[in-house]
């Protein structure tokens, strides 16, 4: 039993943020099996850390969203498919900030419910999910 109690809204916010990692730890994954050539003998091994960081992240959100109470979702949110290798990385980056906007909400409502656990959490998740972004960011420049 939890010993902190918590809104529905930040539950609901707790869910959209697992729905959103295990979105883009499959979409990365597929991504990392489709790379080939040059370019892709590095980067699919980049995409493929980074879809296990994802995926951890999806773990440790579940885990707190049920220590509060709330039942974890199994469902993704869409996966994109691109055809090209910048159509890839350029969604990445798209869902990187999605999720940095996400968690900023998330942070500012765990605050205000002096849920200072989810609050951490969260701080964490966003500095991995940043460099994320930033290593995004950077393979677009390189293809």
């Amino acid at each position: 039993m939890s010993v902190v109690k918590v809104s529905k809204e930040l539950l609901d916010l707790l869910n959209r943020a697992i729905a959103r990692e295990i979105q883009v730890s499959i979409q990365y994954m597929w991504q990392h099996v489709q790379w080939s050539g040059i370019k892709g003998f590095t980067i699919k091994d980049e995409l493929e850390d980074i879809a296990k960081v994802e995926m951890k992240h999806a773990e440790k959100i579940a885990e707190r969203l049920f220590y509060l109470g709330g039942t974890p979702t199994t469902k993704p949110d869409p996966i994109f498919v691109r055809e090209t290798p910048q159509e890839m990385v350029e969604q990445d980056m798209k869902d990187e900030e999605t999720a940095v906007k996400l968690y900023k909400q998330i942070i500012d409502k765990a605050r205000a419910e002096n849920d200072e656990t989810t609050n951490r959490l969260f701080r964490e998740i966003m500095q991995e999910e940043e460099d994320h972004h930033d290593t995004f960011s950077t393979l677009l420049e390189e293809i």
